[in-house]
């Protein structure tokens, strides 16, 4: 089995636009459709489920891998983009599960959230998570996410070496929260009250 693995995971850097395969993760049927027509415009293969516990039956997680008899060459997931909140297990449990897997555990895992929970966020990347994304998700989003993976960034030597972080979206600028205001702008503020 861990030759199989190795195997599968030499693969993953070496995947161009055609064959990277996505497994959505996603209980709302309209988050799951986004998600599915935004990787299909991206050239991406799209498996979509609507549970973690469905992506776990559908990696041959649910059993424990000793008794999955996985086809590495027909499934080749590259990527994994998971909702955090969903009924049942959520993304983060999901995430966590894949992460545990010896054969899984290099393929990145992105999670979605419509909720800026910083400590959430903090959770999913200390956790293994490639990148954490506030939904609604835009095509923009799905571009950076997939040109990072087929660039091999995620994976060098079976490691993660230039991992990406929080995005500049999810964390508002301070800057521009507390940019102080012209006395014309501070005026006009005052008008309207």
């Amino acid at each position: 089995m861990a030759a199989a693995a190795d195997l599968f995971i030499q693969r993953l850097p070496e995947v161009s636009a055609r064959e990277l395969h996505v497994l959505a993760v996603d209980d709302s049927h309209v988050d799951r459709k986004v998600i599915e027509r935004l990787l299909k415009i991206s050239s991406c293969k799209v498996t979509v489920v609507d549970s973690g516990t469905r992506a776990l039956q559908y990696l041959g997680l649910d059993e424990g891998e000793k008794n999955s008899s996985i086809d590495f060459d027909g499934m080749k997931v590259n990527l994994i983009m998971t909702d955090y909140s969903m009924p049942g297990m959520t993304g983060f449990e999901l995430l966590k599960k894949i992460k545990e897997s010896s054969i899984f555990r290099e393929i990145p895992v992105v999670v979605m959230s419509s909720e800026n929970i910083l400590t959430r966020i903090d959770s999913c990347l200390e956790e293994g998570a490639e990148e954490f994304l506030l939904k609604p998700v835009k095509l923009s989003d799905v571009k950076r996410v997939t040109d990072f993976i087929m660039r091999g960034e995620g994976m060098k030597g079976g490691k993660r070496s230039q991992k990406r972080r929080r995005s500049d979206d999810c964390v508002p600028s301070l800057t521009t929260e507390l940019s102080p205001l012209s006395p014309s702008t501070l005026a006009s503020k005052k008008s309207k009250l």
